[in-house]
């Protein structure tokens, strides 16, 4: 990373966003949006943002939210897929960006809550505080549109380009990096299956 991209992160790095507050409202700013969760912190977010049946919460499958939501958005175009994920698992699933760059699914939006940690395991600092540019990655990838949300502010116009359905999204939004209590779903994925499928007029399996 050259000396002026790390200067750029660091100044990124001070942004203060409170996590639970931009993922509550940009879920109201996108009402009608299906909801991939990853692990973790990202699970609690959604949560505590307000449960839906839209909402599909992965608990363990580390790395697989990207490619969860891509599958999602290819197999329903006509709706809005939001994966809403933190810095770690996304690192752990980085692969799957380069098969959204390829496949460019006009309703897909990556959603990255960045705090710079691993938040499962105690944390530690995660490679997005360390020199990986997460942006950078997702533009070499392919994918078209990549922003950085460093303000509350910005949330308006991500949200509408999310709502226009125009081309793949991805979203770095730097947050505080907090240990906010967990706000918890059910662990029942056989019942969170069947509410999703529902939601999208399939009947259970």
């Amino acid at each position: 990373m050259s000396q002026q991209n790390q200067a750029n992160q660091a100044n990124q790095r001070t942004a203060h966003i409170d996590r639970r507050a931009f993922v509550k409202q940009l879920i109201a700013a996108c009402p009608d949006a299906l909801v991939i969760t990853g692990l973790g912190s990202a699970t609690y977010d959604v949560y505590a943002a307000g449960d839906r049946p839209e909402n599909f919460y992965l608990w363990g499958a580390m790395g697989g939210a990207a490619a969860v939501g891509l599958g999602l958005a290819l197999a329903q175009p006509k709706r809005t897929v939001l994966v809403i994920t933190g810095d770690g698992e996304q690192l752990m699933g980085i692969g799957a960006l380069a098969t959204i760059g390829a496949q460019k699914p006009a309703n897909l939006n990556i959603i990255v809550i960045d705090n710079g940690h691993f938040g499962e395991t105690g944390m530690q600092r995660s490679h997005t505080s360390l020199g990986t540019d997460l942006a950078a990655v997702a533009r070499g990838c392919g994918i078209g549109k990549v922003v950085t949300v460093n303000t509350l502010e910005q949330l308006p116009s991500l949200a509408a380009d999310i709502n226009t359905r125009s081309g793949a999204l991805l979203a770095q939004v730097f947050v505080q990096a907090d240990e906010l209590p967990r706000a918890l779903p059910t662990r029942d994925g056989v019942y969170t299956k069947n509410r999703f499928r529902e939601a999208l007029g399939f009947g259970p399996v």
